[in-house]
């Protein structure tokens, strides 16, 4: 058996592997986009490097291993396993999903507007759960990428926010992932949508984290519809286990005059890839994108960027900086299309990185694929190491080295951090990448 048919049957196995949380799901109300996944996996090609967007990826690690999703809530865990809450419980609605099921004990949303639904996906009614179903196979994103059909075809559960028109969420969204596993390789599989109706807003921030050093898949998508004039920030905390593989996926459509903040700081897991895939639909849409990821030695991390201005007088801005170090290993992929219709586009896309040592080793890729005539687009990119006149210049002044460096890279991140207009989430970021360096 050659190596291509190996990594084939490495997706066969998975779903084998997992028949029973098939069908424990099956008459749940989402068997059907169960059944269209599986479907759909029978035509779509193994992910390896003869692909593009696959390129600079090293799956093998992760084809020689399989994961099982967990067959039983976790209920033993408690507030204080998981500290460094971005906020206090009054302060916040959260939801906390363990191991890609939604743990209700560890969650609260007491004082949220009934008009709003904020829960666990597995918590809905029929009708609920079929309405994301159908929303999911309809227009969900990632349609031709096999990881994302393996995460419909074994949707475990994840949460559903739905804000109603000219609603504001009064408080900010705290969505934990938390991944643990101790004797068996765990696979967590949540597939999560937000949709806000016309003028409404809400902030979103969800966390990855793990505990110890459990090794586990996670294999996520969130998809985001925004309606005409509604407006999402949304942030998204990847600090995961040395040990773990994470793949999230964020799949947005924008409808007229809608807006979207998204913040993607990716920093552990021993292979991480997060995917953000943009459709701007509506005239006057605006989608700006923000991100820092570190790598470390042994570590791969990898951020795809995918944005299409399918109409007119669409803005987009993309401004990602990563920081390598030891023998770690980095991609950006960064893709802008505009559409022959989307006249009046202004799209701006940025990659810088800043390598640390001689063997860390990053991949850029900035493109514009246009064919409108009438718009204002640019990329760029660079890859350089700390600036040694600066570095003389903080050593100079009675600084140490190591703490020069940290000042310097925190410096060249902030570049992006300084953006954040929540107080919180900046703070706790800022301690992060302190810890980190």
């Amino acid at each position: 058996m050659n190596n291509l048919q190996q990594q084939s049957r490495w997706f066969e196995n998975l779903l084998e592997a997992n028949s029973d949380s098939l069908n424990l799901r099956a008459a749940d109300g989402l068997s059907g986009i169960h059944v269209q996944a599986q479907q759909a996996l029978s035509d779509l090609p193994v992910p390896d490097r003869r692909q593009e967007s696959w390129r600079y990826s090293d799956l093998g690690k992760l084809y020689r291993q399989m994961f099982r999703i967990s067959g039983e809530a976790f209920d033993a865990l408690q507030e204080t396993d998981i500290d460094q809450w971005i906020y206090p419980k009054q302060d916040s609605y959260r939801l906390v999903m363990v191991n890609g099921q939604l743990a209700a004990h560890l969650s609260h949303v007491s004082g949220l507007d009934k008009r709003i639904t904020l829960d666990g996906i597995s918590q809905l009614s029929a009708t609920e759960r079929q309405g994301v179903a159908a929303y999911l196979q309809q227009h969900g994103g990632f349609a031709d990428d096999t990881f994302g059909q393996i995460n419909r075809a074994l949707m475990q559960d994840g949460f559903y926010l739905r804000v109603p028109q000219n609603t504001v969420v009064d408080k900010p969204i705290e969505v934990v992932f938390v991944n643990l596993s101790h004797d068996e390789q765990l696979l967590s599989q949540p597939a999560s949508l937000i949709i806000l109706e016309p003028g409404a807003r809400a902030q979103v921030v969800e966390r990855y984290l793990s505990l110890g050093s459990s090794e586990y898949f996670f294999n996520g998508m969130t998809d985001i519809l925004l309606r005409e004039h509604a407006e999402l920030r949304h942030q998204r905390i990847q600090q995961e286990s040395s040990q773990a593989y994470h793949l999230s996926r964020v799949g947005l459509r924008q409808q007229a005059a809608s807006i979207y903040q998204g913040l993607t700081i990716a920093s552990g897991g021993a292979w991480s890839r997060n995917d953000i895939q943009v459709h701007l639909d509506g005239p006057h849409a605006e989608c700006d994108l923000q991100g820092v990821y570190t790598v470390g030695d042994g570590q791969y991390n990898d951020i795809h960027l995918d944005v299409a201005h399918n109409a007119a007088d669409c803005r987009s801005q993309e401004n990602f900086r990563g920081v390598v170090h030891g023998r770690g290993k980095a991609v950006f992929d960064g893709r802008i299309l505009v559409a022959k219709d989307a006249q009046k586009t202004d799209a701006q896309l940025s990659n810088k990185n800043l390598l640390l040592v001689e063997d860390a080793e990053v991949n850029t890729k900035p493109q514009l694929e246009i064919y409108a005539d009438d718009v204002k687009c640019s990329h760029g990119t660079t890859v350089g190491k700390v600036n040694p006149d600066q570095l003389f210049y903080l050593r100079a002044r009675g600084i140490d080295e190591q703490q020069a460096y940290r000042m310097l890279c925190l410096g060249f991140a902030d570049q992006v951090l300084a953006s954040i207009e929540d107080q919180a989430v900046r703070q706790h970021v800022h301690a992060m990448f302190n810890r980190l360096l």
